[in-house]
């Protein structure tokens, strides 16, 4: 019977004109426009980038960094399977990272906030406060270019569950930046 509701629910939604969405679903709505196709597929490597620094910071970081980036990873971890969901109900391109945030093909300066392969190979050999103050400052700069990319999302985007993810990125990164912010004069004063 449930799978009928749904065949039934999919059907009505079929006919509709897209005005209202089911609240219920975790997949995007078929509703979408190419800006929220660009904000989730790059978002995905930007997100998994903040996963592989918060990896670094569990094992190099002092307490404070560490506390903050199983923070973040418990934040994106789920933001990412979200979006790669969206990304397959719209019937797009899942895009193919080696799992640390770097799409063949693709240069990080043209996305906002991204570490370059060296950024991250120098953040990885830092060891102690330089770690730290290193990872703090980098952080700052990828949640940066979050943000902006959720800005353009919320001004552009079209699918509604996309648009509530991109506020919800924008308001979350924006109170860690201050953390991190808070933290760096912590270390420097």
């Amino acid at each position: 019977m449930p799978a009928m509701a749904l065949a039934a629910l999919f059907t009505i939604s079929a006919c509709s004109d897209g005005t209202t969405a089911n609240p219920s679903s975790s997949a995007a709505s078929e509703e979408h426009n190419d800006a929220d196709v660009q904000f989730a597929t790059e978002m995905i490597p930007h997100h998994q980038q903040a996963v592989e620094m918060s990896d670094m910071a569990l094992e190099q970081g002092g307490t404070e960094v560490r506390e903050l980036a199983e923070r973040i990873q418990a934040a994106q971890a789920p933001e990412i399977e979200t979006m790669t969901e969206w990304l397959q109900a719209w019937g797009e391109d899942v895009p193919e990272t080696d799992g640390h945030g770097s799409m063949e093909g693709m240069d990080h300066s043209q996305m906002e906030g991204m570490m370059s392969p060296e950024d991250m190979a120098d953040l990885g050999s830092a060891q102690g406060s330089q770690f730290d103050t290193m990872w703090l400052e980098m952080m700052i700069e990828h949640h940066d270019g979050a943000i902006t990319m959720a800005q353009t999302q919320v001004a552009d985007g079209l699918d509604p569950e996309a648009v509530a993810l991109a506020e919800d990125i924008a308001e979350s990164q924006e109170a860690e930046i201050e953390e991190m912010e808070a933290l760096l004069q912590g270390s420097n004063g």
